[in-house]
């Protein structure tokens, strides 16, 4: 977890350096707000709007090394930038979406190890990426935040902001899936 989190912090720096918003999502986020699992990769958003993802890529591009041979049409297409830095995979997210750069606006920050310090999604923030996502790994992170964070998590405004995506998305399994995974987290 410890070189995962050095890597992270490195990808940070550069960012923040640039003045672009961003902040760790994926499993070293769920690690600080729910049930730790082991991963092997780096997760973070960074905020490029639309018309902004060069700038953001090429941020990244000065402190990593592309997992595929064209990383910037790879990312342009699927606005994920897949990356590594020494051995360690790094997935960074074009954000561009309103709910997005409130994401950023309500990151925060902790120590990962001792003097590394991660600037990460809320707790509430990264409970609807990952029911928006869906997986099954995504939903029980989402029932070990529910557990870890109780009374803290601000059901609400993850309701609010489910409730904004599924419209966007045209989805109506997003609430559903959220309530399901609170009544066993509750349960």
């Amino acid at each position: 977890m410890k070189e995962l989190a050095i890597v992270a912090a490195k990808v940070q720096a550069a960012l923040d350096a640039a003045g672009i918003p961003n902040c760790v999502i994926g499993g070293l986020a769920v690690a600080r707000w729910g049930e730790a699992r082991l991963t092997k990769d780096v997760d973070l958003a960074a905020l490029s709007g639309i018309g902004g993802e060069t700038r953001v890529i090429d941020c990244v591009l000065r402190v990593c090394h592309g997992r595929v041979s064209d990383p910037r049409a790879f990312a342009l297409r699927h606005r994920t930038l897949v990356v590594e830095s020494g051995r360690v995979p790094v997935d960074v997210s074009l954000a561009a979406l309103p709910f997005e750069a409130r994401m950023m606006q309500r990151a925060s920050s902790a120590e990962y190890a001792e003097g590394v310090i991660l600037r990460t999604a809320s707790a509430e923030d990264l409970v609807v990426m990952k029911v928006f996502a869906g997986r099954p790994r995504d939903l029980e992170d989402v029932r070990g935040i529910a557990v870890r964070q109780g009374s803290r998590l601000d059901r609400r405004l993850v309701r609010t902001e489910l409730l904004e995506l599924s419209t966007l998305a045209e989805r109506t399994d997003l609430l559903p899936s959220f309530d399901q995974v609170l009544a066993r987290a509750d349960g």
